[in-house]
């Protein structure tokens, strides 16, 4: 019985437990998102964004969110 107990104790101690993916996926709906709204937004109006720091801004957050949705993947695979 005690030979049994330490056998699956082993066994559950070398079984790898797979990363959550749960980071990947908020992420990659964020970063999804995103993408909705900006065209949305840019679909509204003909002058968006409004300014050159309004440009970056728009695109620091884009880069952002997909490379942090990138990394997460690869992170979690």
């Amino acid at each position: 019985m005690l030979a049994t107990l330490l056998t699956f104790a082993v066994q559950a101690a070398e079984e790898e437990v797979e990363p959550s993916k749960t980071p990947f996926y908020v992420l990659g709906g964020a970063a999804a998102a995103w993408a909705v709204v900006l065209f949305a937004v840019g679909m509204r109006s003909a002058t968006f964004p409004g300014s050159p720091g309004a440009q970056r801004g728009v695109i620091a957050i884009s880069v952002l969110l997909v490379v942090a949705a990138m990394a997460s993947a690869v992170l979690t695979a």
